[in-house]
């Protein structure tokens, strides 16, 4: 040994990826440097550097901190994904931090060596802190090779041959880096013409259809990202947005006494600008996003670093915040949300191809026939069971995406300046020059694109064990705020339902239904897997009876009228002895005049409609 050093002991090395330790000894140099023996893996935590100086006593002299102890001092350490490498020294009586350091490990940088004698070195470049105090210094100087490391943890524990008392500490955790709402900003799409949810859409937009008895599709993304801790949300919105906009007004005002916190949810309505392409209404997804561009200019949004598009029409419940860190954990410019799927629905979504570390290299927009079967994969690549993965052979696109706020301005500006929608056109052109990842989602989520699957998600909700359902303390959901009253039942049987408030039932049968807010059920009515969607006001005891003197139907559902299969649409009038349950099977039907139609053999009474007493639908 030169220098004046020597032997200093035995080291006891630990690690995550196994119970059973592994004895190091006689390092001459006291380093210890991914030592070429070992078979190492990207996920396996290996010890990058260890040292521990040969010391007696330090004092704490000025206002630092020094070390009093003959023992052993133990040097953690502990490598993030990025590379960073955390020095800390403890102390075997006080177990306190006495210095730290945090160096980056560059396959390209020269080496560093950390010394009391010159004599200890690892791979890297310091970028923070410092070792230089009165054990550790450093210095730099060049070197003819690199070297590269994993990423990972060790723990070691210093017994000097002289005394057999060993210093145990636990290891340090490792930790993706937390991403900070504050960075993150959320762009919800409002959606298009919604024509595939008509009649439904057909006074309101697509996020603005009402679900569950008392939400509207909107309040399911909204109150995901409230909960994920974004509070700068954009909702953009085109078709028919009256009704979303005063929804959005009354429950998202961050007001009406609950603390959403310091932030904003704004409406980003369609308008007109200066050029031609400003005439035109919005051209798809992207385009409708790059028309607020500048909105990420503002002052307000200058630290936003990333950027989410959620669709506007899903139902599921999820932490953005967590696919935000899976996206800055992979480091990818661009991540996809996507879902195993089967193959009966497939062709209905976006479907790619990922490699093992996640990364899409191919992607296809609603392929069909020969171009849908160039996209089976083995989905077991994602975690799938051989069971799983035979059932859902596809891996489809959730609409939702994250993207690095330079990379989306980037793509709508520049290199896609012609693209309109995202999964169509964005994402597929992205792939040649961009790091693009995907993000398995593996709880409950439902595409409200149809009305067969519209209805299906509602009924759904009245299962035994749903799952999907709106009841969880530790992420409600939320929407706007009615200050009604209690549901009032007489004498009704109620068998898996779900009953809002602000209702009133009189002596009727509701199984396997939703029942929405203010809704009215008078004796001997029967409601049998329908959605009814309620009444926007009430209508006095005065009005019922006038009404019925004269003829007229009021709001509600009549005496002895039987509804199976339906969709009652707010404010709708249905009289006595009506009977709504598609005998003939029809498929398809169109009867505006009549106030109905018919979508999928499903029977969806329009907003405002009157079926008169006695009709057979």
């Amino acid at each position: 040994m030169s220098n004046g050093t020597e032997r200093l002991g035995r080291f006891l090395v630990g690690y995550d990826s196994s119970e059973l330790p592994i004895y190091l000894t006689s390092y001459t140099e006291c380093t210890l440097i991914a030592p070429s023996h070992l078979q190492l893996s990207p996920h396996i935590f290996i010890p990058l550097f260890i040292f521990i100086p040969h010391t007696s006593q330090f004092r704490k002299s000025n206002s630092q901190c020094s070390l009093i102890s003959t023992f052993p001092i133990l040097v953690g350490f502990l490598c993030n994904h990025k590379g960073s490498l955390l020095l800390t020294l403890f102390t075997r009586d006080t177990q306190k931090v006495m210095d730290a350091t945090i160096a980056t490990l560059n396959a390209s940088a020269c080496s560093v060596r950390v010394r009391r004698n010159t004599s200890c070195v690892f791979w890297g470049e310091n970028t923070k802190g410092s070792l230089n105090n009165r054990f550790c210094s450093m210095r730099s100087c060049k070197s003819s090779r690199t070297r590269k490391f994993k990423p990972g943890f060790a723990y070691a524990v210093y017994t000097p041959d002289t005394n057999r008392e060993s210093l145990v500490i636990p290891g340090p955790i490792i930790q993706s880096p937390k991403p900070n709402p504050e960075n993150v900003a959320a762009i919800i799409l409002g959606g298009g013409a919604g024509t595939r949810l008509f009649p439904l859409t057909s006074t309101r937009a697509k996020p603005a259809v009402p679900i569950g008895g008392c939400y509207r599709l909107v309040d399911i993304s909204l109150s995901n990202c409230i909960n994920s801790g974004i509070r700068k949300v954009y909702v953009l919105t085109q078709y028919n947005s009256f009704s979303l906009n005063g929804h959005l007004s009354r429950t998202y005002n961050f007001g009406n006494g609950v603390n959403f916190g310091d932030g904003f949810v704004e409406v980003l309505a369609a308008t007109q600008t200066p050029g031609e392409a400003g005439k035109k209404w919005f051209q798809g997804t992207a385009d409708a996003v790059r028309r607020f561009t500048w909105v990420f200019e503002d002052a307000k949004n200058k630290k936003i670093e990333h950027v989410l598009i959620i669709s506007g029409d899903h139902l599921c419940r999820m932490d953005y915040m967590k696919f935000v860190e899976k996206h800055i954990g992979t480091n990818a410019e661009i991540t996809v949300s996507c879902v195993p799927m089967d193959e009966s629905r497939a062709s209905e979504y976006g479907l790619m191809k990922i490699d093992r570390k996640g990364r899409i290299t191919q992607y296809a927009e609603k392929p069909e026939g020969s171009d849908l079967r160039a996209m089976h994969v083995d989905t077991s690549i994602m975690g799938l069971s051989a069971e799983e993965a035979q059932k859902y052979p596809y891996i489809a696109s959730m609409g939702v995406y994250a993207f690095r706020t330079e990379t989306l301005l980037k793509l709508l500006r520049w290199s896609c300046a012609s693209c309109n929608d995202f999964g169509s056109e964005i994402i597929p052109s992205a792939l040649r020059d961009h790091k693009v990842q995907a993000y398995l989602f593996k709880d409950y989520w439902k595409d409200i694109g149809t009305i067969k699957s519209f209805f299906e998600a509602n009924l759904a909700l009245t299962e035994q064990s749903p799952k999907f359902e709106f009841y969880d303390p530790d992420t409600p959901f939320f929407t706007s705020p009615r200050f009604l009253p209690p549901t009032k039942v007489i004498k009704s049987r109620i068998v898996e339902a779900i009953v809002s408030h602000g209702c009133f039932l009189n002596e009727c049968r509701v199984q396997r239904s939703i029942v929405g807010v203010r809704s009215r059920l008078e004796s001997g009515s029967q409601l049998l897997d329908t959605m009814m969607m309620g009444a926007d006001y009430y209508q006095t005891d005065s009005e019922i009876a006038s009404l019925l003197a004269e003829g007229k139907v009021p709001i509600g559902v009549g005496e002895n009228t039987r509804i199976r299969n339906c969709i009652i649409d707010k404010n709708a009038k249905i009289g006595r002895n009506v009977i709504i349950a598609n005998g003939d099977g029809v498929q398809e039907a169109d009867r505006p005049d009549e106030g109905f139609y018919i979508r999928s053999g499903i029977v969806v009474v329009v907003k405002n409609a009157t079926i008169k007493d006695g009709t057979v639908i």
